[in-house]
């Protein structure tokens, strides 16, 4: 969203004739509203637009969506991701269970079994081979099974070492709880796009305008509609130099307008700091190419919501 003042409408003709019936003290000026430009930070289509031009908007309530199919599913897969994430963490965190330890510790008691018979049956080989009863390829027969056993004892082993060291080793829990932040992160921000896919007030006003109807393509950042908070509105006047030095931010202020009754007060917020020519939509017989500062002045909260931008105003210090 961003904010920008402008001035709506064009005040044509005497406006102390307009607003003031020849009130030669009143500072001439009009209402001025900012409006907020509603716009979403990502491209899309306009799937709804909840709230038309000219109508009232309460903070909070939904304006506009776009489409949010493409969204929904990378967060559905960013989801996925994290959850695979969490299921690693958990199985590394975790020890294995006493059962498979036991079949392990019971494979390597197997496989040592095995090696001691071997181990016999060679010892009983090469004596056989010594007395010439058995053939030198039995002998390496009888050799190579020894071997072959005593590498699947080496094998069970370290199988058994390796599901007793290596689960919940601090390095690899590191590294998945690393991949489980990053896809945390990842659910995080689809998320956000996603919300993000809906607009909606940041304060009570009105509608002022829209700018695309549904099912037209919406750019990042383009505004789709612009909302005048009902706080938002102010008064805009113009004092001559000979009479600045009086105001000061936080000093009263009377307007005066065609519709206003008797007036309301408004508070001075903003004196420009320079000097500037009388605006040519501001102009009087006695206010006439002369410098001007350009003053500012903001109504009550209740008072700004029934201003309409454009008016013009007739501006007298407080008591007169």
């Amino acid at each position: 969203m961003r904010v920008v003042s402008r001035c709506v409408g064009v005040l044509a003709g005497v406006l102390l004739a307009a607003c003031g019936g020849g009130r030669d003290a009143a500072w001439n000026g009009y209402v001025e509203g900012e409006f907020v430009y509603l716009a979403a930070p990502q491209a899309g289509y306009l799937e709804t637009l909840d709230a038309a031009r000219g109508t009232r908007v309460d903070a909070g309530a939904p304006v506009f969506a776009l489409a949010s199919d493409p969204d929904a599913q990378a967060l559905a897969a960013a989801a996925a991701r994290a959850e695979a994430a969490r299921s690693r963490v958990d199985n590394l965190s975790e020890p294995r269970r006493p059962p498979e330890i036991a079949a392990l510790e019971a494979q390597v008691h197997a496989a040592e079994t095995a090696l001691r018979l071997a181990t016999t049956q060679l010892a009983q080989q090469k004596a056989l081979a010594a007395s010439r009863f058995i053939s030198q390829a039995r002998l390496d027969e009888a050799r190579a099974a020894r071997d072959g056993e005593a590498a699947r004892v080496d094998a069970a082993r370290q199988q058994l070492a390796t599901y007793r060291a290596s689960f919940g080793r601090k390095a690899e829990v590191a590294g998945a709880q690393a991949e489980l932040d990053a896809a945390g992160a990842e659910v995080a921000l689809r998320e956000w796009q996603l919300s993000r896919k809906t607009v909606v007030a940041p304060a009570a006003g009105e509608i002022a305008d829209t700018y695309f109807e549904p099912g037209e393509w919406v750019g990042a950042g383009q505004p789709v509609a612009s909302l005048l908070p009902d706080g938002r509105r102010r008064v805009r006047f113009y004092v001559p130099e000979r009479e600045v030095a009086g105001l000061a931010s936080g000093m009263a202020v009377t307007v005066r307008c065609d519709g206003c009754g008797d007036g309301f007060e408004a508070h001075i917020d903003f004196v420009a700091p320079e000097a500037e020519y009388t605006p040519p939509v501001i102009y009087s017989e006695k206010a006439r190419a002369k410098l001007v500062f350009r003053v500012e002045a903001v109504p009550t909260p209740a008072l700004a919501a029934g201003l309409r931008p454009g008016v013009p105003v007739d501006v007298v210090a407080a008591g007169n």
